[in-house]
């Protein structure tokens, strides 16, 4: 019996809430607003009727009252991400107590977000290989910066620096984030320039708006696209030319011509005589002045 006429009395002193609503990270003693006078109470009697502020699930207090005034001053410094994350709304619920008769008035404190943080990428670094041979065209995700304010105070745009190669393109994702890909405007060629970096840079829409940055390195890797080259002494192209290869036909033409001479002149003198050794020497004779004179023509035709 007891049990139930209490619950009456809380019933009958129990009361609608009152929300107030103001921006995250304000000071100690900012005023949130008058309770006293939102709920018709007598300020005069908040002191003898004990009146203060109880929070919710044990939380900690971040507001109390003034009672002098009937004011609600912040009493504890407001993160809004620190509490809520990255949720669209943050709620504190707390309780307005008096005795002397027993009242109690529930009243939330509905807190705003600043743009306080800037965006952040999860490396310093954003790395990337790609072949010399990859197409115009060509597509690579990069990591999405993280910003721990909500709505137009999150990231709101990518830039990237000017550049021969690569071009930004912006996306948004189902939830309303943006993300970047690298897109490849120009073709590599690694002969040229072996690494490329670049500069990201993240910006919210806060005001002022916060940015961050992140550097994109690119190792250009090598593709078989070069032919072996061979230098021409006799060319001013430095590649292999007509004439390099009438050099090496005649050249090797030359060769075996000076060995076939070679051996059958030597044979020959191995089985004569006297007047057969002399027919040797004059026919090796005639062997040399033939070689000397393939040589000079040779040298004069190049």
């Amino acid at each position: 019996m007891f049990c139930l006429l209490f619950f009456v009395l809380m019933a009958h002193t129990a009361y609608g809430e009152v929300s107030y609503s103001f921006p995250e990270e304000m000071k100690r003693g900012f005023v949130i607003g008058n309770i006293a006078k939102d709920l018709g109470l007598d300020v005069n009697r908040l002191s003898s009727r004990k009146a203060r502020i109880d929070t919710e699930g044990n939380r900690k207090r971040y507001c109390d009252i003034n009672l002098n005034t009937g004011e609600l001053i912040v009493a504890e410094r407001i993160d809004r991400e620190e509490i809520s994350g990255k949720k669209a709304s943050c709620v504190i619920k707390n309780e307005f107590v008096l005795e002397n008769p027993l009242e109690l008035h529930h009243f939330i404190l509905n807190i705003e977000d600043i743009n306080d943080n800037s965006p952040q990428f999860k490396e310093s670094v954003i790395k990337f290989e790609i072949r010399e041979s990859a197409g115009k065209g060509s597509s690579y995700l990069l990591e999405e910066a993280y910003d721990a304010d909500i709505g137009r105070n999150a990231v709101q745009s990518y830039t990237l620096q000017n550049n021969e190669h690569f071009i930004l393109n912006v996306l948004t994702r189902a939830n309303g984030r943006k993300y970047g890909q690298l897109v490849l405007n120009k073709e590599l060629d690694r002969e040229e320039q072996t690494e490329v970096t670049l500069i990201l840079t993240a910006v919210d829409g806060g005001t002022p708006p916060r940015s961050g940055t992140v550097a994109i390195h690119v190792t250009v890797l090598d593709a078989n696209d070069n032919h072996i080259s061979i230098s021409c002494p006799w060319c001013c192209t430095g590649r292999v030319c007509c004439c390099c290869i009438l050099y090496d036909m005649v050249t090797f033409v030359h060769l075996v011509i000076l060995i076939y001479l070679f051996v059958y002149f030597f044979l020959e003198g191995l089985d004569a005589d006297m007047g057969g050794a002399l027919r040797f020497n004059v026919s090796f004779l005639t062997f040399l002045m033939f070689y000397l004179t393939l040589q000079i023509k040779l040298v004069c035709l190049f």
